[in-house]
């Protein structure tokens, strides 16, 4: 059945893609929509895609939960927070029975045994898990230029980058396919993605959320967190998966605050302590920055400037920490267990010969860096050097709290680049996470929302951080915000963002624009 169909059906209902989560739940609450109807038209959203957002649809998995849905509201059974919404994963997250590939060749139609915790409790709230989205290769990318299934286009203009690596759960989002969608941050992956589609984007308190079922890439900063297109909504997501897990060492067991009810908290008396930034940053982030603290003040936020005087080492500290890391969880992916094999004339050519074909150059280069980093003779002098900065970072925020509750910067330096600008300069591409870095570091909670957009209309993130378990603050400040400005009620012009708008993207058409149905593998 077509949009077309399914509208015609609905009859007098105002449907749009742009309904967020809670108007979804009412609609449904409410008998306006079933849950089968909005699911169908999530999925036909999804299927008529063109910026390559998704590896994988799960069709007939998500109209089973659908009908669950339905079942439970007709018996006049209490529904879930989450029921109504359709949500997307990012293809590094577990799911059972549903191909996750990590947007990698070594993964190509690997099929997990279980479901990862955050997967398991979406469910159990009734969020509909419409399908796998499209990524940098095991997470490593700051512009989802790295998937071994082609490029994802920014929303706004199929010419840019959507951000990385959790491009493809950004779009998703950005373009209305889905309600809200779950990414992963390690260095930015959230944030980035966010500020460059102009949806709110949460990167969780280390520990905050169980990482039980997420492919690991640097253990000591991945964290899962969602994309959505409110702060209300991003609330609500991470009120259901955050939370205690005996299964991850590494969950806090501290309770979860009342996420939800923090939206709608006063802000007057805020302190806002303002990150003051380089020359870097562009003519447009600098103007929308400095429209939003405008913004902030007149909501009786008190705004006052703060150093981090460690952060120009973040990038260093980072392609240290998290390279030595990749080099270490990666080494499981040999051909012999689980993914590809390549056989070659004895193991050790076997081993070489599948890694050589399964990993894109990104991923080899991270992964030979790590190991570099992490040789003998070199050990101190870099991993553990950056180990000791990573402790200074994490302690100039603790200063930078006495003096403010969150603190503030712009989510990125830049808005969008184009597709194919920054391939060649792996430094360049690096840079794109400057912002976004020393809070991963530190550990703490950060969020990323639309603060504007720049002269060619692409959309201006504005990041706000909080000390650890503190993303209550985070929430209360990104909805005031929301409520004075019209920045996350502005959508792209979906119909022709799926068309080539000032010539053709320099890293190619994506491959994986229409996604698989089913229970079949990546496209």
């Amino acid at each position: 059945m077509d949009t077309a169909a399914l509208e015609t059906q609905l009859g007098d209902v105002d449907v749009s893609r742009w309904w967020n989560a809670e108007r979804c739940h009412r609609a449904l609450v409410d008998g306006e929509i079933t849950a089968e109807q909005w699911t169908r038209l999530a999925l036909t959203w999804a299927q008529e895609d063109e910026l390559g957002t998704f590896l994988f649809l799960d069709a007939e998995g998500a109209l089973a939960q659908a009908t669950q849905l339905d079942r439970q509201r007709a018996g006049g059974e209490t529904l879930g927070p989450l029921a109504g919404m359709t949500l997307a994963l990012k293809d590094n997250i577990c799911t059972l029975g549903a191909t996750t590939s990590c947007g990698s060749r070594i993964l190509e139609g690997y099929l997990p045994p279980f479901d990862a915790t955050v997967v398991e409790r979406l469910r159990r709230a009734g969020a509909v898990i419409v399908g796998k989205t499209n990524m940098d290769e095991f997470a490593m990318g700051s512009s989802n230029e790295n998937s071994a299934y082609g490029n994802v286009h920014n929303p706004w203009n199929r010419d840019r980058a959507p951000g990385g690596s959790s491009g493809g759960s950004a779009v998703a989002t950005a373009a209305g396919m889905v309600s809200c969608s779950l990414g992963s941050d390690t260095g930015g992956s959230v944030r980035q993605p966010g500020a460059f589609c102009g949806v709110t984007a949460v990167k969780p308190t280390y520990g905050r959320v169980s990482r039980y079922g997420l492919v690991a890439f640097a253990s000591s900063l991945d964290q899962i967190g969602p994309f959505a297109r409110s702060a209300r909504d991003a609330a609500n997501v991470l009120q259901v998966i955050a939370g205690d897990d005996p299964r991850d060492a590494t969950c806090s067991s501290r309770p979860v605050d009342d996420y939800v009810g923090a939206c709608g908290q006063p802000v007057k008396g805020m302190r806002v302590g303002l990150l003051r930034t380089g020359d870097g940053d562009e003519p447009g982030v600098k103007v929308a920055m400095g429209n939003a603290v405008a913004a902030l003040k007149e909501l009786g936020c008190d705004v006052v400037d703060v150093e981090l005087p460690h952060a120009k080492y973040g990038v260093s500290v980072y392609y240290l920490v998290a390279t030595a890391e990749a080099s270490s969880n990666l080494a499981r992916f040999d051909g012999m267990r689980y993914g590809l094999r390549v056989t070659g004339e004895d193991l050790t050519d076997t081993y070489n010969s599948t890694r050589a074909r399964g990993f894109g150059p990104e991923v080899q280069r991270r992964i030979m860096l790590g190991t570099y980093a992490l040789s003998a003779g070199y050990y101190d002098a870099y991993y553990m050097k950056a180990q000791k900065v990573r402790t200074l970072m994490a302690q100039d925020f603790e200063k930078a709290f006495v003096d403010c509750d969150v603190v503030l910067s712009p989510t990125s330096p830049t808005t969008a680049f184009k597709l194919g600008e920054r391939t060649r300069d792996p430094l360049s591409m690096y840079l794109a996470d400057v912002y976004t870095l020393p809070a991963s570091l530190a550990g703490l909670p950060a969020v990323s929302v639309p603060c504007g957009f720049d002269d060619e209309g692409l959309p201006v993130g504005m990041q706000m951080v909080a000390p650890a378990f503190e993303e209550s603050r985070l929430f209360t400040l990104a909805h005031a915000y929301e409520q004075v400005t019209e920045w996350n009620q502005r959508h792209p012009d979906v119909a022709s963002a799926g068309k080539t708008t000032a010539g053709k993207a320099s890293a190619g058409k994506a491959t994986a624009g229409k996604a698989t149905a089913g229970k079949g593998g990546a496209a």
